[in-house]
């Protein structure tokens, strides 16, 4: 690992390519393949919560992101970007499915409706 202040100066005079990942997971390789989860929602009012990405590949490897620490809000038409990171790259996706949470276990479920959905990998921005 590199100190948060230092990383700069022990990769940056390397010649060859360098990854560096800043978010870390518990699991070896320890790096996290991160996503920006581009969504536009279509419910008349305003909803409160979390969302949890699920993507399968076309072989059905399938890999689960992180619930975010922070409550996205979803209104009518408005586009919301959500950093979302998973344990293992998959590089031909075949089908993605999202969770919405609220976390509160009294009161009504709601549901979230998709208008328009984007994944970009900023790992692999090409693709």
């Amino acid at each position: 690992g590199y100190h948060a202040d230092r990383w700069k100066n022990q990769l940056i005079p390397y010649s060859s390519p360098t990854k560096a990942y800043f978010d870390t997971s518990g699991q070896d390789p320890f790096c996290m393949y991160n996503y920006i989860m581009d969504i536009t929602t279509w419910n008349k009012s305003t909803r409160r919560g979390f969302i949890k990405v699920k993507i399968t590949d076309y072989a059905g490897n399938t890999v689960e992101s992180q619930m975010n620490s922070e409550a996205s809000t979803f209104q009518q038409y408005k586009r919301v970007k959500i950093l979302t990171g998973f344990h293992r790259d998959i590089e031909n996706i075949a089908k993605i499915s999202l969770t919405y949470s609220t976390k509160t276990l009294i009161g009504p479920k709601h549901k979230l409706r998709i208008l328009q959905m984007k994944l970009k990998s900023l790992n692999n921005p090409k693709r």
